[in-house]
Formats: structure tokens, C-alpha cells, sequence
């Protein structure tokens, strides 16, 4: 399959093209969408291990004290607490509160720090946080140099830690330093899928190496962004585009927990004066029949209660899953619900998250 000229490439896309990957689009990168059905990835990646390509994210490296050069106040969570080899996820808001991007802090020392970002927002995430540092802070881009590959699923420390031995020693969302095959690698233990799971951020050039390796081991599959999309609603993880924009405070996204309530930081005044009319609500349709984003949301009585954000068939319920945004108060969890358009409405019920549980993240 040829290779849309218009997208960035990852330094993988002849690998995935060579392995018979079915191509897509996906926050202006050309990205992998699958290598076989969705269902036999989600199942690999449940019960055995799966590398995905997630090289299309983006990574900033920024020095300095974040009290002093203004590090602390661009996101909504603590930071200057946290630990060396540590990392902690939040976002950054516009001066409205609404949600610019969602992202993962990682402290790489006492002044050296990385931030992980979705790949359609990096040139616009570049420019928000230069534009809000102090003029002597220390800012790189290097997206473009740190390839990121995720070993994701319950055997995957069993696979890792014969390229990166020790790697059995991070705990949940901490990180250190390794070679793998030579190569210099920052890994991590966050995850996205429910499971157990590593991200490896490598030279942009030695990306290539290090996967091939990998997937050397038979128990390793590649995996497609398809059923990572699965992976991540069954979680209910919400994905830039869908349960997060800018339009949206992250009060609205049910993401009150990562918000430091104890310092000033961008958009907090208008967050602290904004009224949430909606809120983020979860629910199991009655049959295998999936709500797609943009269908809406019908309360019994037919009304209007919002609209879907993110949906799919679960294989894990065999059952529709959907996440939305629900008109405060929103139903209560058991509460029938429908999901749909004025033709046609298929009943669901209101669920509390995760839509999947028992799987091996923490273990």
C-alpha cells in the first residue's frame, strides 16, 4: 500500500507496510490501523503482549525550576512535589478553562522534565507553552527525534525484561534509564490499554532495531491504533477529539482528581466560575448493538440528554460500550437510557468506569 505523501510518517511506516498493516490517517500521521481483525488484536493483547507504534506522539524537554520558569502554572496538576523518575498525568487549560491538551509529566531530574503530548496538538501545544514560559526557560521540541513504542499487555515485563534487565523494578507510573540491544532508552510503566504495560522512548533513528528485536520474540504481535481505541473505552480513557477539546473544562471530563486546587495555574479563575451543565456518564447498551460518537443521547421519557463521545462493541462484555456527555444531573448509575437518532434508539443502561475490570495494569 502507498504511503499518503501528506502525512508524517513514522520511522517505522516501511516496517508496518512490510508486514501487511492496514494504513490510516490519524492526527496527521499515517499510522497502522490493524494487522489482522480487531478482535484477535484485542485478544493478544488481553491475554499476551502487543507492540504498538506510538511514535506519532510528541515529547517536549523543558529545564529548569517549573516555580520559576512558569512550568508549574501551564498545568493543572502538581508537579513540583513529584519525585525524580516519576511521572503524572493532568493537562493544560486555555485562559476559558477549557482543555488545550491532555498530557503526562515525567521529571527527569531536579530541573529537567519531559512532557508527553497527543500528536495532533504538538505544534500547537509547542507554541502555547513558549509562549508561557519565562524568557531564559529552556524549551526543546523533540518529537521529531524520540521514536515511542508501547509494549502493552500481561506478559509484557516477562518479554522486556530480557532486553532491559531490571525493568521489573518500576512501579506504576515511575521510569528509568535502560539499553535495550545498546541503544540508550528512557522507559516508562503508564499504559493505555488496562493492562500491564512499558513505553520506550528511543533515538527517532535506532526505533527500527529496537522493534524488530522485539517482535523476534514469537509471544509479541504488532498491534494497530483500532483496537488500542478499543482498549482505551473498555478503560474509559478519554482521547483528545472526542472527550477532551478545548470547548470542554476538565470538570466536564471527570478529570477533577488531577487538578491542584492549591496553586494558581492558566484558566483556574474561570474554571472555579464556570457552571458544569454537563458531565461525562458511561453506560452498557442492552445489545451488540455499539453507540457511535455523535449519536445522541435520549433519557426514557425521549428527551434529549446529550451525545456520544466514543463507542464500540466490547469483546471483554460482548456487549455496546459508550462514553458521553450528559445534562446535569446526569442519570443515576442503573438508569435506562437510549442511544440513537429520532428513527432509530437502542436501550442501554448507566454504568460506572471502568466498562472493563481484573485487568493486569498494576500488577
Amino acid at each position: 500500500m502507498s504511503v499518503e505523501t501528506f502525512f508524517h510518517n513514522t520511522p517505522l511506516v516501511e516496517e508496518h507496510l512490510s508486514l501487511g498493516a492496514k494504513m490510516t490517517g490519524f492526527g496527521g500521521w499515517n499510522m497502522p490501523l490493524q494487522y489482522e481483525s480487531i478482535l484477535a488484536e484485542w485478544e493478544h493483547n488481553r491475554k499476551t503482549v502487543s507492540l504498538f507504534d506510538c511514535s506519532h506522539m510528541g515529547e517536549f524537554m523543558i529545564k529548569g525550576d517549573p516555580l520559576k520558569n512558569g512550568l508549574d502554572a501551564i498545568v493543572m496538576q502538581p508537579i513540583a512535589d513529584m519525585p525524580v523518575h516519576t511521572c503524572r498525568y493532568g493537562a493544560m487549560l486555555n485562559e476559558d478553562g477549557g482543555i488545550i491538551d491532555d498530557l503526562i509529566v515525567y521529571r527527569k531530574g531536579a530541573e529537567d522534565w519531559m512532557i508527553v503530548v497527543n500528536a495532533a496538538n504538538i505544534e500547537k501545544d509547542a507554541r502555547h507553552i513558549r509562549a508561557h514560559l519565562n524568557a531564559g526557560a529552556h524549551f526543546e521540541d523533540a518529537s521529531f527525534k524520540t521514536a515511542k513504542l508501547d509494549l502493552q499487555g500481561p506478559q509484557s515485563r516477562d518479554v522486556l525484561k530480557a532486553f532491559a534487565p531490571g525493568i521489573e523494578q518500576l512501579t506504576y507510573y515511575t521510569f528509568g534509564y535502560f539499553t535495550i540491544t545498546g541503544i540508550p532508552c528512557l522507559i516508562s510503566r503508564t499504559g493505555y490499554t488496562g493492562e500491564l504495560g512499558y513505553e520506550i522512548y528511543c533515538p527517532w533513528e535506532k526505533s527500527k532495531e529496537i522493534w524488530q528485536n522485539i517482535l523476534k520474540n514469537g509471544t509479541v504481535k504488532p498491534t494497530g491504533l483500532g483496537v488500542r481505541d478499543v482498549l482505551r473505552i473498555e478503560m474509559c480513557y478519554s482521547l483528545y477529539g472526542h472527550e477532551l477539546d478545548e470547548a470542554t473544562s476538565p470538570l466536564e471530563a471527570g478529570l477533577d482528581k488531577f487538578i491542584d486546587t492549591q496553586k494558581d495555574f492558566i484558566g483556574r479563575r474561570s474554571l472555579a466560575a464556570r457552571d458544569a451543565l454537563r458531565t461525562t456518564g458511561y453506560f452498557i447498551s442492552a445489545s451488540r448493538k455499539s453507540p457511535r460518537a455523535g449519536h445522541q443521547i435520549f433519557d426514557a421519557a425521549g428527551r434529549v440528554l446529550g451525545a456520544v463521545t466514543s463507542g464500540t462493541f466490547s469483546p471483554a462484555l460482548g456487549l455496546g460500550i459508550g462514553i458521553g456527555f450528559m445534562a446535569v444531573p446526569r442519570p443515576d448509575t442503573g438508569a435506562e437510557i437510549f442511544f440513537g437518532d429520532d428513527k432509530s434508539k437502542t436501550a442501554a443502561q448507566v454504568v460506572r468506569r471502568p466498562f472493563y475490570k481484573g485487568g493486569s495494569l498494576k500488577a
